[in-house]
């Protein structure tokens, strides 16, 4: 008997260590601390036991390993935590179990290791095939080492095989990028993510454009980006997302969790989870998070109750990054909303290109993606003001009866 979605889970397990931080990186990871693997992976092991219970009913379909850099962390770490995880939660026998890694940390015995182990879908970060791009971020890797890693994933039997890239680097133009995309397609991953380079405050690479080093500009990415979904759609790679191109089957089932707002767990510091109708994180400090784990300090960083308003919000946000998109009576049925001032913006934004709809559906076209946030404000705003219009006439209402 197969089981409803909302009782399917995902898993999502940090492993904040690096070999080296690299100047965009704004995630929660730590370069020069493999002393604390052991008491991270004791404090891991504790918290998966303690919180699955509270999941005893729900399938898990979906597990993440990401970071960091888990490849780094060391296949007997990871086994022994995917065992854990198998033994404390009820995980499907065919649901997808990702490792993210970097070039540099993978060899064919580790990965046939974690294979063995069940995980069965690596993500490499590749970034670009260009070395003077990839030493310019600080990356820890050649481009030889990406074919090398590429071979030895497949001599290990790996069958679904992720590979990320950025655009809009330092020192990258339109030529340099092309030849990125066409040596990794040569490489014939399952699975391709394109991400456009965000500069994150704080950050090495912050602190660079800062002082004046100049990137390529946003219509220059621009540009890239369209080409990047012309290019992958000839090659035979579905966009299911903004960013994201996949092998026909072959779309993430954990990415795609977050983005159709379904439930997740997280376990390690600064991970998050969206379970109970509650979305919580953990502390992005490894020392506080092993000590709160293993002694029963608080380790919970921030936690909501999210009302159905608020989830709708999330569904126009994340769902219009996707290929999928939204459909009106899915929205009114699921969060009781009015759509018709969400429609009226929506058959606007066709006439100027950026959305389009089939069937009932509506989503974005790649020009809408490049302009996405400004337009999902847009709704999400228009969402709030229909709310309030609605929910101003039940008030007053509800106040004339009290005085009848």
């Amino acid at each position: 008997m197969s089981v409803p979605t909302e009782n399917k889970l995902g898993i999502y397990v940090h492993i904040p260590f690096c070999r080296s931080k690299c100047d965009y990186c704004d995630f929660y990871s730590l370069a020069g601390r493999e002393t604390d693997m052991d008491a991270y992976q004791k404090a891991l092991l504790a918290h998966i036991k303690e919180t699955a219970p509270l999941a005893r009913h729900m399938e898990v379909d979906s597990v993440y390993f990401g970071g960091g850099t888990p490849s780094y962390y060391g296949a007997k770490r990871l086994k022994s935590l995917l065992a854990a995880l198998k033994k404390h939660f009820n995980i499907r026998r065919d649901a997808e179990i990702t490792l993210e890694g970097n070039p540099d940390s993978v060899d064919a015995r580790s990965l046939s290791v974690v294979r063995r182990a069940g995980f069965n879908r690596l993500s490499l970060g590749v970034q670009s095939a260009c070395d003077r791009q990839l030493c310019a971020l600080h990356r820890p890797h050649n481009f030889q080492q990406t074919r090398d890693a590429v071979a030895a994933a497949r001599k290990a039997k790996i069958k679904n095989l992720s590979l990320d890239l950025i655009y809009g680097l330092p020192g990258q133009d339109m030529a340099s990028w092309q030849d990125t995309v066409e040596q990794v397609l040569a490489l014939d991953p399952e699975h391709l993510s394109c991400y456009g380079l965000k500069v994150e405050e704080g950050t090495p690479l912050w602190a660079r454009v800062n002082a004046g080093e100049v990137l390529p500009d946003d219509d220059l990415q621009a540009d890239m980006y369209l080409w990047t979904v012309e290019r992958l759609g000839q090659a035979g790679y579905e966009q299911y997302e903004i960013s994201n191109f996949a092998r026909p089957g072959m779309q993430s089932l954990h990415n795609l969790r977050y983005w159709l707002t379904r439930p997740y767990i997280g376990f390690g510091p600064g991970a998050h989870s969206d379970f109970g109708g509650r979305r919580y994180s953990f502390v992005r400090d490894l020392d506080g998070y092993i000590s709160g784990v293993l002694n029963g300090s608080p380790i919970i960083d921030a936690s909501d109750l999210i009302p159905d308003r608020e989830r709708g919000g999330e569904y126009l946000m994340l769902r219009l990054r996707t290929t999928r998109g939204i459909e009106e009576w899915e929205y009114r049925r699921t969060y009781f909303m009015n759509f018709d001032p969400i429609e009226a913006h929506l058959l606007a934004y066709e006439r100027q290109g950026w959305a389009v709809q089939e069937g009932s559906r509506w989503r974005l076209t790649p020009q809408g993606f490049l302009i996405s946030n400004r337009l999902i404000g847009e709704l999400m705003d228009c969402q709030e003001e229909s709310s309030l219009e609605t929910l101003l006439p039940r008030l007053q209402k509800h106040v004339q009866s009290q005085h009848e």
